[in-house]
């Protein structure tokens, strides 16, 4: 058989059939959503720490809502311990788009004596919820859209696509309403909100997919780089000003890359030579471990567990 003939013969691809990959489906549910949103609530804000997650989620507000601007404005709350490659990211990105960018820190709030740390490196991680709740409140957001998937961690695979906070910000995982056929119920009382989650149903590959797709740019620490590192624990942990090594620590250079970004006192990179994309997609396709499991020392330990986190208001 020659080759043309081969080629011939060979099956149609996807698109040539017409038909729907797996990625445009996620894409179409969460643009409904999206727009769900911008419908429904009246005073929406979307969360853009400049993460991956958060930057998919960008291009799909994008294909929502342009030309038009934004029917809401962007929102980030940061730690203050934040990589400066992603802040950087983040207000280009923001720039770029011409939208409209909202920054509340946690360290105003410890000014403010609302959050109140053990000591100066803790990690501000669970700090975030105290910041967001003041934001909610100052600017009267009725919704937060955010880019949690339920893959990331148990706690997260319990939560609806519309997850409704209380006045004190508190998710109640036995009080939640149903989304039977993906129909959303947004109606709060006085002084609550939503937290929306438009890719929920995402998994890690299917965000690599869609960046790979969409040629969507990302903070250069997702990719391969070297980094001075020390072995703890069975993470790497970065070397920065914010986290010395420990005594008895050895330094070393890696090539190291990022699957989660967060809080630096809590984000530990995995060594990796994977450098675009395609790259990427390969090394998650063989991953046995989550990227939070992997890289979120926060995550470890059973009295900073997520549900616990959540039902006190965090992402």
């Amino acid at each position: 058989m020659s080759a043309a003939t081969a080629l011939a013969e060979r099956p149609p691809t996807v698109a040539a059939q017409g038909l729907r990959s797996h990625l445009d489906w996620l894409e179409a549910e969460a643009i409904f959503i999206l727009r769900e949103v911008a419908g429904e609530c009246e005073n929406p804000a979307l969360l853009f720490s400049g993460g991956k997650d958060s930057a998919v989620l960008l291009r799909l507000a994008e294909k929502a809502f342009r030309p038009a601007r934004f029917p809401f404005p962007l929102l980030h709350i940061d730690t203050g311990h934040n990589f400066p490659e992603v802040i950087t990211f983040r207000d280009q990105r923001a720039h770029e788009l011409g939208e409209r960018l909202i920054v509340r820190k946690v360290e105003d709030s410890i000014r403010r004596g609302t959050v109140r740390l053990r000591h100066p490196l803790q990690s501000r991680n669970t700090a975030q919820s105290v910041t967001l709740l003041e934001a909610v409140s100052e600017f009267a957001f009725d919704a937060a859209i955010g880019g949690a998937r339920r893959d990331e961690e148990k706690a997260r695979a319990k939560e609806r696509v519309f997850s409704f906070r209380d006045q004190f910000g508190q998710w109640d995982p036995r009080n939640q309403r149903p989304e039977l056929w993906d129909i959303y119920n947004p109606r709060i009382h006085a002084g609550e909100h939503v937290r929306v989650f438009p890719i929920s149903n995402w998994t890690e590959l299917d965000i690599w997919q869609y960046i790979a797709r969409e040629h969507i740019e990302l903070p250069s620490i997702y990719y391969a780089h070297d980094r001075e590192v020390v072995s703890r624990g069975g993470m790497l942990h970065p070397v920065t000003e914010l986290t010395p090594p420990r005594a008895g620590e050895a330094i070393e250079t890696r090539r190291v890359r990022f699957r989660t970004v967060g809080d630096i006192t809590c984000t530990c990179p995995v060594a990796s030579n994977a450098a675009n994309p395609a790259e990427i997609l390969a090394e998650t396709a063989s991953a046995t471990v989550s990227e939070r499991g992997a890289t979120r020392a926060d995550d470890q330990t059973s009295d900073a567990s997520m549900e616990r986190r959540k039902r006190e208001g965090y992402f």
